[in-house]
């Protein structure tokens, strides 16, 4: 459970550094925009390591046991999580809508999660990345992002949905692979 707090710690506390403006100008002062930008990336990509490591070793804790019901309701959140992770990537008029296509993407990712999920270690990451991304969203509007007016052909968008399901499917597909539960369980 170390490795994934300590992860959690990691990942988040790199990604706050834009919230706090003075600090990561006095960084980008010392370092340069790329020195900046490749020590954010190398302190992220560590973090999500250790949370990746930290989550397949942390023991089961039982904490509460989510009623069946919940696997429906993360099944049905997951593909619009896709969607806006793509969203954010990809112009389209879903950017009309939010300025935070990937922290919404994010949030609906740990809901679904925490619904579906009882264990400590569980409760922590998809708890913790869900509250860093309402609390980001939240700061990142303080500081004046907005939707965007600008209008694209209705086709981007019917890309970036038909990408995010593409993506869906390839994760309900290689969800046990990659994270050693499977998603959709055959009924015995």
């Amino acid at each position: 459970m170390t490795l994934l707090i300590l992860g959690i710690a990691v990942f988040i506390g790199i990604h706050l550094l834009p919230s706090f403006a003075p600090a990561r100008h006095r960084l980008i002062g010392r370092m340069g925009e790329g020195g900046y930008k490749g020590m954010f990336s190398i302190v992220s990509a560590l973090g999500l390591a250790l949370i990746i490591f930290g989550k397949a070793y942390a023991g089961f804790i039982p904490v509460w046991t989510p009623p069946a019901w919940t696997r429906h309701l993360a099944l049905t959140l997951m593909p619009f999580a896709f969607i806006l992770l793509i969203a954010a990537y990809l112009p389209s008029n879903i950017k009309r809508l939010t300025a935070h296509p990937m922290l919404w993407g994010v949030t609906l990712w740990a809901a679904a999660h925490l619904s579906a999920n009882g264990d400590l270690a569980s409760l922590l990451l998809f708890g913790s990345l869900g509250a860093y991304a309402l609390f980001d969203m939240w700061s990142a509007n303080r500081r004046g992002a907005a939707p965007t007016s600008k209008t694209y052909p209705a086709s981007r968008t019917i890309a970036v949905v038909a990408a995010g399901l593409v993506a869906y499917a390839a994760f309900l597909f290689l969800h046990p692979y990659l994270f050693g539960v499977p998603v959709i369980v055959p009924r015995a």
